[in-house]
């Protein structure tokens, strides 16, 4: 069963850490902003040092094991169940069009079509700006 320790538990997180091991943090993931992601993902943390004042101990780039705990508690020593990993690639939604013997073939007409895409895309002129409707 893994440890876990709370944001009041913080002090007690930087005493009983050991330096060089990983340490996890659950993330809450926006639907809003990320639809196809999963609700949950967790982060992790080794701690290697400590700071010069305090001693707390604390990540490469500096990030103290106290401020850790007190703002993205939960911590836990063994990553959750069932969760992935915050900076491994993300699942694949769409799938591959149509079978492996499919051409895209484009006609004049669509061909076309872009080719004014890209002219009225790169006219400053004519480029939409935000906020501005045309009529």
């Amino acid at each position: 069963m893994s440890k876990q320790w709370s944001a009041g538990q913080a002090k007690k997180f930087a005493r009983e850490l050991k330096l060089g091991q990983s340490y996890y943090v659950v993330y809450d993931i926006s639907r809003r902003c990320a639809p196809y992601e999963d609700a949950q993902l967790y982060g992790e943390y080794v701690f290697t040092d400590r700071l010069p004042f305090t001693g707390n101990p604390c990540t490469s780039s500096g990030y103290s094991a106290v401020t850790l705990c007190q703002t993205r508690g939960p911590v836990f020593d063994a990553p959750p169940r069932g969760m992935r990993n915050i900076a491994d690639p993300s699942p694949q939604v769409a799938g591959p069009l149509g079978s492996s013997d499919y051409e895209g073939i484009l006609d004049e007409d669509e061909l076309r079509g872009l080719e004014k895409q890209a002219r009225q895309a790169s006219n400053p002129r004519t480029r939409r700006r935000p906020g501005v409707w045309r009529v």
